[in-house]
């Protein structure tokens, strides 16, 4: 990594205009010394309706800009935020590296979103792109950041470990009732099911969890993994074809549907060589008050619980009220009436408000983020164990060749 030179601001483009990127935007609100200057969407509507919410916002003087390249050429733009779906980001981390190994492009950083990538192959090749291009890189694992996470965290290793011992045992959920866009529901586009696409969250929080304060991630070491994964809800008839008129008709459940439902166990050798455990599990299946956060921490003489949805402010709604249905009080919400939980800082509780002020700061001053592309890289090799492992009926160990892999749900169809 090169090192820059500390400055007062950061100025940030943005590659991709969806849901999560202006959930992004929205953290920033939170953060200070940084702008909003550029973004990058192939779709002129989605990328102008971005710039005006960074203008509506007073983040930045934003442009849209009609190409990836127009934006790396931009001399107002220090590092990228890539946000865009997951069969994009390989393609647009080598037009990035590209860009600034040629001198055509002054960014020296870049932060991607979880997963990092859809194979393990992608994810050492995002890795060798960042890393030879010189670039600063965080990884954008939001939940680390969570402001439960850490408070919880620095309580217990604090406070507990050093009486009775480390914790042993990580356990981590994450459920809603499905995806915001079309991509997330095709395997072959978006590298798997909710496996990929929510479990990133959950192992690595898991991970960061059992892991000393100020300790590498990697003084765990990764021994083997057991997967299972199953298609509960969505290739019902009824809930297919629910599906189909939503999302389009490329999404067939009927034909091919990814898994909504998955459970994993990783095994780790800590530094004295005892075993601890993540034990995760994911659902697009899950009907509730909205999206599903539970986390758990257990050692010899105490625990650590978490629910997103245990929140201290509640409202009730009568069936008198009417309206239109929407995700105000809380992500993922499912129902417009009755007792309802309200998130009244989501950005923060979810750790994307924290998440970004780390990553600015860190870019800002020239300093490595506390979760890089290599980070990524591990969790999408964690990933890929646990798909091999659900596909092959068995327990996958760490040091089988997963480099080639491809979830059976990824794979082209003959």
């Amino acid at each position: 990594m090169t090192t820059s030179t500390p400055r007062k601001t950061l100025r940030i483009g943005f590659v991709g205009s969806g849901f999560i990127a202006h959930f992004h935007l929205k953290s920033l609100l939170g953060v200070r010394n940084v702008e909003v200057t550029g973004v990058y969407s192939p779709t002129p509507a989605k990328r102008q309706k971005f710039a005006d919410a960074v203008a509506e916002l007073e983040l930045g003087n934003c442009r849209a800009h009609d190409s990836l390249e127009a934006l790396l050429a931009a001399d107002d733009v220090d590092a990228l935020w890539i946000l865009s779906p997951n069969p994009t980001r390989l393609d647009t981390m080598r037009r990035i590296a590209a860009a600034v190994t040629s001198g055509r492009s002054k960014v020296f950083a870049v932060a991607c979103e979880k997963p990092l990538a859809r194979t393990l192959k992608e994810a050492r090749e995002m890795l060798r792109l960042v890393e030879e291009a010189g670039l600063n890189h965080g990884y954008l694992e939001n939940q680390l950041f969570s402001t439960a996470v850490l408070r919880g965290k620095e309580i217990i290793w604090r406070r507990a470990v050093p009486g009775t011992g480390r914790p042993y045992l990580a356990r981590a959920a994450e459920e809603h009732a499905g995806p915001h866009e079309p991509w997330f529901w095709q395997g072959q586009e978006q590298g798997g099911g909710v496996l990929l696409d929510m479990m990133c969250h959950s192992i690595e929080v898991g991970r960061f969890l059992l892991t000393a304060p100020g300790a590498p991630r990697s003084s765990l070491k990764f021994k083997s993994a057991t997967g299972a994964v199953a298609v509960l809800k969505w290739a019902q008839p009824k809930y297919a074809a629910d599906l189909s008129r939503r999302m389009g008709s490329a999404v067939d459940y009927t034909k091919r549907p990814s898994e909504d439902f998955a459970r994993g166990m990783l095994t780790f050798e800590d530094e004295a060589g005892n075993e601890v455990i993540v034990e995760a599990t994911t659902s697009w299946a899950y009907v509730g008050a909205g999206l599903r956060i539970q986390l758990e921490l257990l050692g010899p003489e105490y625990a650590l619980e978490f629910s997103s949805l245990s929140t201290p402010l509640k409202i009730f709604i009568s069936r008198a009220v009417a309206g239109g249905e929407g995700e105000d009080l809380v992500e993922k919400q499912n129902a417009e009436t009755g007792l309802m939980p309200v998130l009244e800082d989501e950005a923060g509780v979810y750790g994307y408000t924290d998440e970004n002020r780390h990553m600015v700061e860190a870019f800002r001053k020239g300093e490595a983020p506390m979760e890089t592309f290599a980070d990524g890289v591990a969790v999408v090799e964690m990933l890929m164990a646990l798909y091999k492992s659900a596909e092959e009926k068995r327990t996958v160990q760490a040091d089988e060749d997963l480099l080639d892999y491809v979830p059976a749900v990824a794979r082209p169809r003959a």
